[in-house]
């Protein structure tokens, strides 16, 4: 009996973003690099699939490519999650591992799409659920199933089913645009004639803090992504930029220029309770909270050049993080709080590194020249950032090790300024 599924409200909803207008210039991802150790799988047609508007299969095909971890082997059949399997014959074939499901189309117009994962080298079943979708959730019904067997397969949750947010220029028109991880469902979530910059998701994911400059300055403003309702959390004297959530949502991190120098500050996520944390003679700015919250990375150039500091999330001294390099900017930490990503320039090119903060050592990710903006997906295993493909903006993915690497480019216009949401719940 397979367990059902629930995919619960705020899911959905942030799934969904009725609340938003579609977007018609999709992403298209192409792929260079794979992991050292691939896992080769097949994966089964399930049974009456066509009668969903996107095939389940192809879906889960395409985001396990796309991650680089798994190999994919011909299947050439369907089967459902009760078939009597051979495991002799799939492993004949050179797969460890064997999908098989099935979609019901249910009376009120959902479907039922079950899923099955076997270990065709132990001869058992790995894994498998059942979930009641409407037309809608069909493609994040299939990145669930891909985000499972990721999990079973790699030990480390899978990102398939997760949102990205990112900034499109075309003419004279910028856009906010969330999309699933692949680039696909894009929808957009503002329209301006002015910059947006530094678009930052809440840690609950119905959230996008940003910078805009409809007023004619830097503004930092919360949208919410479900309701569009925005909420002004600061619009000081100077600039106000740089916002970056606490884990637990209750706060941003941000840089103000309010007195003079740009310096890092906390503010409640409603705009109130401003709490300035630093007071040098430097500037001051990108602030990121340490994974655990209890301290706050950032940018300043108190020592001469550009480097990353770490101080407790309440202000105080400030130690420095990264030596490698005379510019370091824009710092971003792991989930699990052991890596630190950032843009390194270094003979004349921008370019992403990390740094394993216990040992000290580091690697450069990328091969492009003019990176920026990294953000982290939300397993750890991946870093999407912006940089340029034939001297238009255009967006990069790549795992940690630098082994894997997706580039994602628009028709038409710019994309930049990419941030990954988080796991929903």
């Amino acid at each position: 009996m397979l367990k059902k599924i629930a995919v619960t409200a705020v899911i959905a909803a942030v799934a969904n973003l009725s609340g938003l207008a579609p977007a018609y210039s999709q992403i298209r991802v192409e792929v260079s690099g794979v992991g050292s150790n691939q896992i080769p799988i097949a994966i089964a047609g399930f049974t009456d699939e066509a009668l969903t508007p996107q095939q389940v299969t192809s879906i889960i095909k395409d985001d396990l490519t796309r991650s680089g971890y798994f190999k994919i082997i011909d299947a050439n059949v369907v089967l459902n999650e009760n078939a009597v399997v051979n495991f002799g014959d799939w492993k004949a074939k050179g797969a460890d591992a064997l999908v098989v499901g099935s979609v019901q189309s249910l009376a009120d117009g959902r479907f039922d799409v079950r899923y099955k994962l076997l270990d065709t080298v132990k001869s058992s079943t790995l894994s498998g659920f059942s979930v009641t979708a409407p037309p809608a959730n069909v493609r994040l019904t299939a990145h669930r199933i891909a985000d499972d067997i990721y999990e079973k397969l790699t030990g480390v949750r899978g990102i398939f089913s997760t949102r990205i947010a990112y900034v499109t220029k075309a003419g004279s028109e910028y856009r906010l645009e969330v999309a699933d991880a692949d680039g696909e469902g894009t929808k957009i979530a503002l329209r301006s004639s002015e910059p947006i910059i530094s678009p930052a998701w809440s840690p609950d994911g119905t959230k996008v803090a940003y910078v805009s400059f409809e007023k004619r300055k830097p503004v930092i403003l919360v949208q919410n992504l479900v309701t569009g309702e925005r909420t002004e959390i600061a619009n000081f004297k100077g600039n106000n930029s740089a916002p970056a959530w606490s884990p637990d949502g209750s706060k941003l991190a941000v840089a103000l220029s309010r007195d003079g120098q740009t310096q890092i500050f906390t503010v409640n996520a409603n705009g109130g309770n401003l709490q300035k944390l630093t007071s040098s003679s430097a500037i001051d700015t990108e602030p990121q909270f340490a994974a655990d919250g209890q301290s706050i990375y950032f940018l300043s150039d108190r020592g001469g050049n550009p480097q990353i500091y770490k101080m407790s999330a309440g202000g105080g001294e400030a130690k420095r993080v990264t030596f490698g390099g005379t510019y370091n900017i824009t710092p971003r930490i792991s989930p699990d709080g052991k890596t630190l990503a950032y843009i390194s320039r270094r003979d004349g090119k921008f370019q992403l590194y990390v740094l394993d903060l216990a040992s000290g050592q580091e690697l450069r990710l990328s091969d492009t020249t003019k990176d920026e903006s990294p953000s982290f997906s939300p397993n750890g295993r991946y870093i999407m950032y912006a940089t340029e493909s034939g001297r238009r903006g255009s967006l990069a993915v790549v795992s940690i090790d630098g082994k894997v690497k997706q580039k994602l480019t628009v028709q038409a216009g710019d994309i930049r300024e990419p941030t990954w949401g988080p796991f929903m719940k």
